[in-house]
Formats: C-alpha cells, sequence, structure tokens
C-alpha cells in the first residue's frame, strides 16, 4: 500500500520538484475568487525558479481564467503555461474531428448561461429548445442547490431525440461562489445512464496534461497538484507523477474541513478509486 504523507506547508517539498501543475478549481479558485494563500505560493515557487502550470477541467477558455487572475491583481507572469478543457474543446470544435464532425452547428445550452466562450468566433447558434437542437452543452448549473434532478426531464427529453451531450471537463462537483455544488460531469454521467452519448474532454485523459508540459520545455521533476482523485491524482498516477491532494476542496465533505488532513480517510477515498496521492494537505499554502 502506498504511503500517504501529511503536510501543512508546501514549502515542505519545495525543493522536491522543478514543475508544480495545478488544478484550477477548488485548488487556486473557489468559485468567487482567487485564493490569497494560493497565490503566495505561486509567487514562492516562481520566485525560486519553479514552473508554474495550470492544468483545468474547466470549461473556461485561456483568456478567461486568466483574466481572473488579472481581476485578482495577480500577475500572468507566476505562470508557465495555462491550459484548459473550454480551451481544447473550442479547438476541437474549431477544427472538427472524428466524433466533432457531425454534432451540427446548434446547441441547447443546459444550466447557467453565462460562460459561451468556448462557442466564441465559431459558427454555432445557442437555440431555446431541445427540438431545434442538434447537440447538448453544460457550462454550469444555474443554481449552487441544483441537483441532477433538476435537469432530468430535459435530459430525458434529449436522449428521446437522440443528441449528443458534448462536455468539457470530467468532473462531477465544482466551487460555485465558494460553494460545493453540482458540476457538467455529473450531467454527463447521468445522460450516458439514460442511455445518450456523450462527448466529453479532460482530466483523468493524460494527453491535456502532456500537452501542456510540452509547452514548458523540459519539464524536470514533477508533481500535479489537484482536489479531485478521479481527475487530478488519477492523471499523475497514469504518467507515473507524484501527486499531492488538496483535501478542503472536491472531496471537503469525505475528508472534512481540519487544517492538519486526515490520512486514514484519504486512503480509504483513494482505495475506491483505486489511485493513490503522494501527500495530503488541506489547502494550498506556503
Amino acid at each position: 500500500m502506498k504511503m500517504i504523507k501529511p503536510i501543512v506547508n508546501l514549502s515542505k517539498i519545495a525543493d522536491d520538484y522543478d514543475t508544480y501543475v495545478f488544478g484550477f478549481n477548488g485548488v487556486l479558485y473557489d468559485g468567487n475568487n482567487i485564493l490569497p494563500e494560493a497565490v503566495s505560493c505561486l509567487k514562492r515557487l516562481s520566485a525560486l525558479g519553479k514552473k508554474n502550470i495550470i492544468v483545468s477541467n474547466s470549461g473556461l477558455r485561456v483568456l478567461e481564467i486568466a483574466n481572473i487572475f488579472k481581476e485578482n491583481d495577480v500577475s500572468l507572469d507566476v505562470f508557465k503555461n495555462i491550459v484548459s478543457a473550454g480551451e481544447i474543446l473550442h479547438y476541437k470544435l474549431k477544427y472538427p474531428q472524428n466524433e466533432y464532425v457531425a454534432i451540427g452547428e446548434k446547441y441547447f445550452h443546459l444550466g447557467s448561461r453565462k460562460q459561451k466562450g468556448v462557442f466564441y468566433g465559431l459558427p454555432f447558434e445557442e437555440v431555446s429548445s431541445i427540438e431545434q437542437a442538434h447537440f447538448l452543452y453544460m457550462s454550469g448549473v444555474s443554481s449552487v442547490d441544483d441537483t441532477i434532478d433538476t435537469y432530468r426531464p430535459l435530459l430525458e427529453q434529449a436522449v428521446s431525440f437522440g443528441l449528443p451531450f458534448v462536455c468539457a471537463g470530467n468532473d462531477t462537483s465544482c466551487f460555485v461562489n465558494g460553494k460545493l455544488c453540482l458540476a457538467p460531469g455529473a450531467l454527463a454521467e447521468a445522460y450516458a445512464v439514460l442511455g445518450g452519448r456523450i462527448i466529453t474532454l479532460g482530466k483523468p485523459d493524460t494527453k491535456i496534461l502532456n500537452y501542456c508540459l510540452e509547452g514548458i520545455g523540459e519539464p524536470g521533476r514533477v508533481v500535479v497538484i489537484g482536489d479531485n482523485v478521479a481527475t487530478d491524482i488519477k492523471s499523475a498516477s497514469l504518467l507515473g507523477y507524484d501527486s499531492v491532494l488538496i483535501s478542503k476542496g472536491r472531496h471537503i465533505n469525505y475528508l472534512g474541513e481540519g487544517y492538519i488532513p486526515d490520512v486514514a480517510k484519504t486512503r480509504e477515498l483513494s482505495n475506491s478509486y483505486d489511485v493513490s496521492p503522494s501527500s495530503v494537505m488541506s489547502s494550498l499554502r506556503w
């Protein structure tokens, strides 16, 4: 059984790695603001000559993520690269191949309609009813209190029309305004259970992580820091990289809010996904 090391401060492992791969939501961002202690880590690592990159399952485009940092007075100089599922989806829609070739041009947007950057500058049209649509898309929930049942009637209707569900990111929960809530990946899973066809991309698919690392040259010793065992930690494991799980993130309801992370519960959680982080810390701090 792999040993999981509890750490309180990232400075304890700062000398062990050359490249730090961060998830975005739940690690650097709480759905409302960039986390100040996380910013301190980014700055300290950058000052030490470390390479900071973001590999996010968010449906946000890279420019949208960059603007969030700018709005929080965080210089983009602390990053060597940023890649998001939303950016990759935009590219795949712009230059369609394989399953993207025949999805059509009209989409029905489930949930929140705030994030439409994926379709910016592309010949796609949002329609007001499922009957008019060629495929479903979702970027986020309408309300933090939404459940799968909120969307079930629409999902069942879409299945009856044979519409594919296009989803950027596989996360089943995320933070919105500091509250953990449903994410598009959960709706995609429910759609598949109903018999619908889903088209998803993002971690733990290793291609997104490899793509980002290729953009920075020689990465050296790599560690992945994320809040989701099924995506962040698994992608690191598949590539043979060390990883750090943030316990007060995606799994906070199970792992708790303690300052010192619960290693026993972290091991139980990891066993259920058949993958294990190298270390666990409650939140990103220097």
